[in-house]
């Protein structure tokens, strides 16, 4: 495992010298006292972190390995899925078990809660938890990056050029196919960067960065050997919706958006405690292959994931009130489409939460709900 040690999760007797670390780390307690108390850590900083260093110490006191930091992360998922949606299902879990671990390849439209969702899922139905990958963009801060590796996440090094990257790449597609051979579940997002667009797309060149580890063999014989397994997570209503509106009309104006240091982390806090209406995670069937093409292997992944996406009223109103809008040209689709009854107060609903949208955002705004619509019914086309 030392050949891996730079981008692998913490795991064993190395978890409990992390978190006494993290214990001691000033800006890790003042970040978690702002987060859940904002307008108190404001006025009474040092009282509160002072509070929420003892509150951590207790929780975490009896952390000692990897599963045991996953009891705990389980209970801040409790309440997180009781404070933010109305439901929680999953889908297709009789696809997966027996004596396998799957590589699952998921659509990707929140930065933190995709993997998240899953995780709680495999979690609580007693199947092995989720090596997550997560790119080094994401971690600004060396305690992000510790907090991440002590929740199984291991580190893809998207920020090196040329030779590194290739060397960095190949390490990663070495480490994914050992934890597939050591019986370790995987997840890793279809494409680099969340759907802004609502369209669920997976990039080529991911299957075959999983295909350097062996590079003489066959694309479709190296990707058999990771069980790969689509996923598609479906949120009723995106806590980040208005964030990415604003981020693609932007980039329609200018060309281009300047991000913060801060964005990634505005978008993840936004992520878990944002309103997420129903949540589903659905798991598809494990690939079969009938082509070596790149090209052609992420179609098989794309389908699956458009038609196993759970389509919610807010898909519907949103591409009513595209077309409404004519801004943007959409297809004719089925008379399925047509068919839908939206329920009248999911419609309110919808529209409360647009009233509140600036009026240049809105074609991207209805755009990320109903591309998943215009998606399934183009593929299936």
């Amino acid at each position: 495992m030392d050949y891996f040690k730079n981008i692998r999760p913490y795991q064993g007797e190395e978890i409990r010298s992390v978190i006494d670390s993290l214990l001691k780390n000033s800006e890790l307690v003042h970040s978690v006292a702002s987060f859940y108390y904002p307008r108190l850590t404001g006025f009474l900083p040092r009282l509160m972190c002072s509070l929420v260093s003892k509150r951590l110490k207790t929780q975490l006191k009896d952390v000692k390995d990897v599963a045991s930091m996953q009891d705990v992360i389980a209970v801040y998922m409790d309440k997180m899925i009781e404070d933010t949606t109305t439901g929680l299902t999953n889908s297709g879990m009789e696809n997966i078990g027996g004596n396998k671990s799957y590589l699952f390849i998921s659509n990707h439209r929140d930065i933190a809660m995709d993997p998240a969702f899953v995780n709680y899922m495999l979690y609580h139905a007693g199947f092995e938890t989720l090596q997550i990958a997560i790119g080094d963009n994401l971690l600004k801060k060396p305690f992000v990056t510790d907090l991440m590796r002590l929740n199984k996440s291991f580190i893809v090094m998207r920020s090196l050029k040329g030779r590194e990257l290739l060397k960095s790449l190949t390490v990663l597609s070495e480490y994914i196919h050992h934890c597939i051979k050591t019986k370790q579940n995987v997840w890793i997002a279809q494409r680099e960067g969340r759907a802004k667009d609502g369209i669920d797309k997976t990039d080529p060149t991911l299957l075959k960065m999983l295909a350097m580890a062996h590079r003489k063999m066959p694309l479709s014989e190296t990707l058999a050997k990771l069980h790969i397994v689509p996923i598609a997570i479906s949120y009723e209503y995106d806590p980040c919706d208005k964030l990415k509106a604003e981020e693609l009309y932007e980039i329609e104006k200018t060309g281009s958006f300047s991000k913060t240091d801060e964005s990634d982390i505005d978008s993840i806090v936004m992520g878990m405690i944002g309103y997420k209406g129903h949540v589903h995670v659905a798991f598809g069937n494990e690939l079969v292959y009938n082509s070596d093409e790149p090209e052609q292997i992420a179609e098989l992944i794309n389908v699956q994931i458009a038609e196993n996406y759970q389509l919610r009223d807010s898909n519907y109103v949103a591409l009513e009130k595209l077309r409404e809008l004519g801004t943007v040209e959409i297809p004719k689709l089925s008379t399925e489409v047509q068919a839908h009854q939206i329920r009248e107060s999911s419609r309110v609903e919808f529209e409360e939460r647009l009233a509140k949208i600036d009026t240049r955002l809105h074609t991207h705004y209805l755009s990320n709900y109903a591309n998943a619509i215009i998606t399934r019914f183009s593929l299936r086309g």
